[in-house]
């Protein structure tokens, strides 16, 4: 008999470790469960959570937030292009048309509008409708520009109200479009680029770099300095290219010697490139570098160059 309650009792051990084991999973499983219901229920519900909950609990949350979480959080939306698919629709809608896809897709966005009601013939095609700012006028409020181009040139700027919900993923347009005046012209600053290039080394490493550029003739990277990448545009879009006229900002690219290694010198290179279909002015904005008696392309500078501004 002690041999049976002996081997009984060896066997219900393993039941019992094995028992508290699935329990203790379990709970691992339920508190990992209340973890992420919490973080999806929001800041108020973690808080409670984070008083309320067993110990397991308060470690998970205090875990370091992945990318995926962050990802998962909705970006309140901008007005800008509701304003704009909306005064494409409106203008392309006519009041003696309710039914129309353009008047139903402008009703729906802005139920409470009058439609145009252009006369018969008279409703320019339009060619292209973009929304260039909008201005917050209030929490939820806001005054979008949109500019319309017609297809015969003409161009409009209308100012239209859009409301949007308080988290601001739900837009309407609360008013008919106001017709508005254009942005002023802004005045220029001088330019920097005040030195002439001679016909010389460094006028002729931009020509050549730019006939690799954008005609293929040649490779793209001989003209580059060392850590430089930068691809030939592709396909090539232009049988020959001519340079113009090359101005610098500094002094030292008017002198026909060439400069220390490691000299840099920021250029705008005014061209002509040629295709089937004619002649298009161009102009690029480079940074060149002095290495081993030759010139190379440091930057392929994306906008205008500031004094000091050479990468």
């Amino acid at each position: 008999m002690s041999v049976g309650k002996q081997a009984s009792g060896s066997a219900a051990a393993p039941m019992a470790a094995g028992a508290r084991l699935e329990a203790m999973r379990r709970r691992v499983r339920l508190s990992r469960l209340a973890v992420w219901t919490v973080i999806a229920a929001g800041p108020v519900a973690l808080a409670v959570a984070l008083a309320s909950t067993p110990t397991t609990v308060a470690a998970a949350v205090a875990a370091p937030t992945t990318p995926s979480t962050l990802r998962t959080a909705p970006a309140a939306a901008e007005p800008a292009g509701y304003a704009q698919l909306f005064v494409g629709a409106w203008l392309r809608s006519n009041a003696d048309d309710a039914t129309s896809a353009q008047a139903r897709l402008a009703h729906s966005m802005a139920p409470d509008i009058d439609l145009p009601d252009p006369a018969p013939g008279a409703q320019s095609k339009l060619a292209s409708v973009t929304a260039m700012r909008s201005a917050q006028l209030r929490p939820g409020a806001w005054s979008v520009t949109v500019v319309a181009q017609s297809a015969d040139g003409a161009v409009r700027y209308y100012a239209v109200p859009v409301t949007a919900n308080r988290s601001s993923t739900e837009f309407v347009v609360t008013g008919t479009p106001a017709v508005v005046a254009g942005p002023v012209r802004a005045s220029v600053e001088a330019s920097p680029y005040r030195v002439t290039v001679p016909d010389g080394d460094l006028s002729s490493a931009v020509g050549e770099f730019l006939g690799a550029y954008l005609t293929g003739s040649g490779e793209v990277s001989r003209y580059l300095a060392p850590g430089v990448a930068l691809a030939a545009v592709s396909p090539a879009p232009y049988t020959a290219v001519v340079v113009e006229q090359v101005v610098a900002v500094e002094q030292a690219a008017a002198s026909e010697q060439m400069p220390d290694d490691g000299t840099r010198i920021r250029i705008a290179a005014r061209v002509q490139a040629q295709d089937a279909a004619g002649r298009w002015p161009l102009t690029y904005e480079l940074v060149m570098r002095a290495r081993s008696d030759r010139w190379e392309v440091a930057a392929l500078e994306s906008g205008t160059v500031r004094e000091g501004g050479a990468r």
